[in-house]
């Protein structure tokens, strides 16, 4: 049995689980017991009225063990938790999901209305000459202002809060805005990809919600997208996944931009409208005259993770399409 030592850490459930130490001298104090004896000095004054005070018994106090017991029953209950929920973050021991409050201000902008949230902490160590193995703090923080505007940066300190703090503020410098559709969506599916991460994510309707990889959520939240469904494929770095991020939400274009760059009505039919078509854009400078058929651009290819078929049904490779020409 690992008893101490690294044999202890390599345990791995082999010892006895630690549990939770009690402070049995809570309520007590020095010198009162049961018997309820005046000891001079200790728990009575020496000198009453010139007088010196002798050894003797105090009459009992019935309240005093009922409030006692109290006092060490409250022990055993579960204690309430002073962080409000919403600011716990992802786990209630990593820093992920925590909200870091508005940037700090600078002449000419107090980032009023701005909320910064932590994607990742984690320590890296660097080897020096003069030092030796060097350990500091890495950190990754979003920065949005619930209205189209986020941004993200890195953070690197000696020490976590000074990591934080530096992100925090850099990400305020790189703030990048993103229209959105009724203010609540994308505006078409974007598949992005950023090394060995892959995401898509899919335009959605009011009251869907954000369904997606927690990083993703949290910058969409911060960016002011409500309704989002979005999955991550390949590598889930966190620094990956938030330039992915940026990258897809970057590449859309609005229905305006894409009336123009065809040149014709952009119609769009949705389902909750039985299909009824609605021009949602049109061209400022005119509609062009070879006007033939065309493919719906924007949509994403297939994913064989999501058409695969599942067991005893055959593959299905057809969907509906939601904008056309």
């Amino acid at each position: 049995m690992a008893e101490s030592g690294k044999s202890s850490k390599k345990g791995r459930g082999k010892r006895a689980k630690k549990g939770i130490r009690k402070n049995l001298n809570r309520g007590q104090q020095l010198g009162e017991g049961k018997a309820s004896i005046a000891w001079p000095g200790l728990n009575t004054p020496v000198f009453v009225e010139k007088e010196v005070k002798t050894i003797e018994r105090k009459p009992i106090d019935p309240e005093k063990a009922a409030e006692l017991q109290r006092i060490q029953e409250d022990w055993d209950k579960k204690k309430k938790r002073s962080v409000p929920i919403e600011e716990r973050g992802w786990t209630s021991k990593s820093w992920g999901g925590r909200s870091l409050g508005p940037p700090d201000p600078v002449p000419g902008c107090d980032f009023e209305g701005f909320e910064s949230t932590v994607i990742q902490i984690k320590h890296v160590f660097n080897m020096t000459a003069t030092v030796g193995r060097k350990r500091s703090a890495f950190a990754v923080v979003v920065v949005g202002n619930y209205n189209g505007a986020v941004g993200y940066a890195v953070g690197k300190a000696e020490d976590v809060m000074t990591a934080l703090r530096k992100a925090k503020n850099s990400a305020a410098h790189f703030l990048h805005y993103f229209e959105r559709y009724d203010n609540h969506t994308i505006y078409h599916d974007v598949e992005t990809k950023f090394k060995a991460t892959k995401i898509r994510m899919r335009k959605q309707n009011k009251g869907f919600g954000l369904k997606s990889h927690r990083i993703v959520r949290e910058i969409c939240k911060l960016a002011g997208i409500k309704d989002l469904h979005a999955t991550v494929y390949g590598s889930s770095n966190p620094l990956n996944i938030c330039h992915a991020v940026f990258q897809g939400l970057a590449s859309q274009e609005t229905h305006q931009q894409i009336a123009d760059r065809h040149q014709l009505h952009l119609v769009e039919m949705n389902q909750e409208c039985d299909f009824f078509p609605r021009v949602v854009a049109s061209p400022e400078h005119g509609l062009r005259d070879d006007i033939e058929e065309q493919d719906w651009d924007k949509d994403m290819p297939l994913e064989y993770q999501e058409m695969k078929p599942k067991s005893g049904t055959a593959a299905r490779f057809d969907r509906e399409g939601v904008l056309v020409f």
